[in-house]
């Protein structure tokens, strides 16, 4: 009994904090390394590097950087959940993304969709992103458990 408490309350826990992450693709940012955007580097994750933080599931292109997300994961955890942040921002919306479409932005890494001629990076920027950014801050309170 004690044993199917224990699975029970981790599937519950489980469920509950992934739903604060955009796993569309099986892990947070498509499976690429989160840790790589701060080289300036969008990378695919390889499936030998894998973690789980906080109920989701990363990959990273190396061990060095698995370790580093160890150490420090909410450092390299995205924004957001990894959803777009401009959609955040603008609408409060959960929208994917395009993994190779990102930003470091004191500190933060920031995720943006960009497919079918709309880059909500490029919209992120002209629509004025330090405003965005604190809208998107509020939204994302109000959203994250949905």
């Amino acid at each position: 009994m004690k044993y199917f408490i224990t699975i029970l309350l981790f599937s519950i826990s489980t469920t509950f904090f992934s739903q604060n992450y955009n796993t569309k693709q099986g892990f947070v940012a498509e499976g690429y390394d989160v840790v790589s955007y701060f080289n300036n580097k969008a990378e695919k994750g390889n499936k030998e590097f894998t973690t789980e933080f906080d109920g989701a599931e990363f990959r990273f292109s190396s061990k060095e950087n698995l370790d580093l997300f160890k150490k420090y994961p909410k450092k390299y955890v995205p924004q957001y959940g990894g959803y777009c942040a401009y959609a955040i921002g603008l609408k409060g919306e959960k929208v994917d993304i395009n993994p190779k479409t990102f930003e470091i932005r004191d500190g933060k890494l920031y995720l943006f969709y960009d497919s079918w001629g709309t880059n909500t990076f490029e919209l992120w920027k002209k629509e004025g992103a330090e405003k965005l950014q604190k809208q998107a801050d509020v939204n994302w309170t109000k959203i994250s458990n949905n």
